[in-house]
């Protein structure tokens, strides 16, 4: 069974989205240790002993997370199928400290496929929350 399967399947945690199931469209990104992994190309077995967290993980106490505010004031979702995997991938770049910027940025969210917000919203929202850090 993949991570992601046991994830919504048996933990009922439905925010991991699958899409491709090969590892491609990042809608079932989550961090495992802290980086961020795709849960449909690992097997959830794989996962033991290690910390997995996923877009439900993100927030605090009911309250959404500066990068979950982020993304809603910047409308970075539109049909929000992608959005727990630009989330997840998104927060494992703020938490290494990495310099974001609007060059490297896309680059570092190439494998995060998004058919609707045309990226920029998205882009927008991680600088903010990025430029606070």
């Amino acid at each position: 069974m993949t991570l992601a399967d046991f994830l919504r399947d048996r933990l009922r945690l439905t925010g991991t989205h699958l899409g491709c199931e090969h590892g491609v469209c990042g809608a079932c990104t989550v961090l495992l240790d802290g980086e961020a992994v795709r849960s449909c190309l690992i097997f959830a077995v794989q996962a033991a002993g290690h910390q997995v967290r996923t877009v439900e993980g993100l927030a605090k106490g009911g309250e959404p997370s500066p990068l979950q505010r982020a993304f809603l004031k910047h409308r970075a979702l539109q049909c929000g199928f992608c959005t727990p995997g630009f989330l997840t991938t998104a927060q494992a770049l703020l938490d290494r400290g990495l310099p974001l910027d609007r060059a490297n940025l896309p680059e570092l969210l190439a494998g995060n496929i998004c058919r609707c917000t045309g990226y920029q919203p998205i882009v927008e929202a991680i600088l903010e929350v990025a430029s606070t850090r």
